[in-house]
């Protein structure tokens, strides 16, 4: 029972600190915005008199205000500390009143009163780039606020009939056009996070499913341990050759999720890293591998799988992707046996011909022809919910980056194929 216990903590230990680094990830994304805010409020703080300087003795523009760069540069300096000094719809206020006067509203009225020149355009395009990383919504209200006080004071102090003006127009165009983009790459953003959060749902799913199951096991044998030890005083031999099945099968189930664990982060890990072949690989070396890693339930099962190599071959990959690929390939080999209640695994390594290749040939439930075209695409999984629709997917990505090939052929409750071939190596070169 120590060996279980020690097994288990090692478990939950490794989980708990993936499920920490996905909350720092997750409150990182939600203190983006704030972050968002603060950088700006340095950035006009230091900004603001920097400008009035360059503008007005570096490039001298038509038009320059050191009490309108003043007030900008006073409304930035709280924002660092906005969440301190201001509570509730007060700092909602505040922000949005000094973002609208520093971007739409400064940016706007200095174009005007510039005359549209060429300087001013560009840095009211900038201005209007930075606001709409925002809420888009937010933006909006802000943007249309900003330009309206701007037009507004303009007509105050400068001529009004310049705001319907081929300059100021001809620019509207580009501006507009300027906010449909970023607004839109803001969707396409929202809709790639949504896709990842499926992503990671799914992912969650199956990591329950597939731990549930065993631990489902442990827990059954447990208690029959625990009845047996309650019912006989002095167990007899029989309760004790009971027993001992149940702790070899508690021990298997354990080994089990210690692999399903492995195998998860080994596929995570092969998302994340460089997939590109570093290495040259034996194809037996791999198989013999998989063989020795695999958690078979029973020894009726790994006989089930029987291994032809008629010649090995080396390819250009990593060995512990490629562990991962057939890991994927056995797992679902085994299922389509389970949902079939018949039939065998053949995995065949053919180094002898041309394009060397490994088949690996199950003679279980098969694939429905309708179903075929779409077994690599991701989060497809065939029968439904029955895994996650992440491990073919992987396989195909991994494959396609030491530009090999994987394909499978099927036919329904007779037999499924998965074809890897591989570039040839020159054995010179391999060495």
């Amino acid at each position: 029972m120590g060996l279980l216990s020690r097994t288990f903590e090692t478990t939950r230990r490794r989980l708990q600190q993936s499920s920490l680094r996905a909350v720092q990830r997750y409150e990182r994304k939600f203190d983006h915005a704030t972050w968002r805010y603060i950088v700006l409020a340095w950035i006009g703080c230091l900004g603001m008199p920097t400008y009035y300087l360059i503008w007005t003795y570096v490039f001298p523009q038509a038009y320059e205000s050191l009490p309108l760069r003043l007030v900008g540069a006073a409304l930035c300096v709280p924002a660092p500390w906005a969440g301190t000094l201001f509570k509730g719809p007060l700092r909602d206020t505040y922000l949005f009143v000094a973002v609208t006067y520093v971007l739409p509203f400064q940016f706007t009225f200095l174009f005007l009163m510039n005359h549209a020149s060429g300087v001013w355009s560009q840095s009211l395009l900038v201005a209007l780039i930075v606001l709409f990383h925002f809420s888009t919504a937010w933006a909006l209200m802000s943007f249309a606020t900003g330009v309206a006080a701007a037009c507004a004071l303009f007509a105050l102090v400068g001529d009004p009939a310049f705001l319907s003006s081929h300059q100021v127009l001809q620019n509207l165009p580009i501006y507009a056009f300027t906010i449909v983009v970023v607004a839109v790459s803001k969707v396409g953003r929202r809709v790639l996070a949504n896709e990842k959060l499926a992503g990671m749902a799914q992912g969650l799913a199956t990591v329950s499913h597939e731990l549930r199951t065993p631990l489902v096991s442990v827990d059954a044998n447990v208690r029959g341990i625990h009845r047996r030890l309650n019912a006989a005083a002095n167990p007899s031999p029989a309760d004790w050759h009971e027993m001992s099945e149940a702790m070899t099968r508690i021990q298997h189930e354990v080994h089990h999720m210690n692999h399903m664990v492995d195998l998860f982060l080994l596929s995570a890990a092969a998302v994340n890293e460089q997939l590109e072949a570093d290495e040259y690989v034996s194809m037996q070396e791999v198989v013999e591998s998989v063989m020795r890693r695999y958690p078979f339930t029973a020894q009726s099962q790994r006989d089930a799988v029987r291994i032809d190599v008629r010649a090995d071959f080396t390819f250009a990959g990593k060995h512990e992707l490629s562990v991962v690929i057939l890991l994927n390939l056995l797992r679902n080999a085994l299922k389509a046996l389970h949902r079939a209640g018949k039939g065998r695994i053949r995995i065949i390594i053919d180094g002898k011909r041309a394009t060397p290749r490994l088949l690996f040939i199950d003679t279980g439930c098969g694939i429905p022809a309708p179903q075929l075209p779409m077994i690599f695409k991701r989060f497809y999984s065939y029968p439904p919910k029955s895994g996650s629709g992440i491990g073919l997917a992987l396989c195909k990505e991994i494959v396609d980056a030491w530009k090999a090939r994987i394909r499978c052929v099927s036919r329904e409750w007779a037999y499924t194929i998965f074809v890897l071939e591989f570039p040839p190596v020159q054995l010179a070169k391999a060495k």
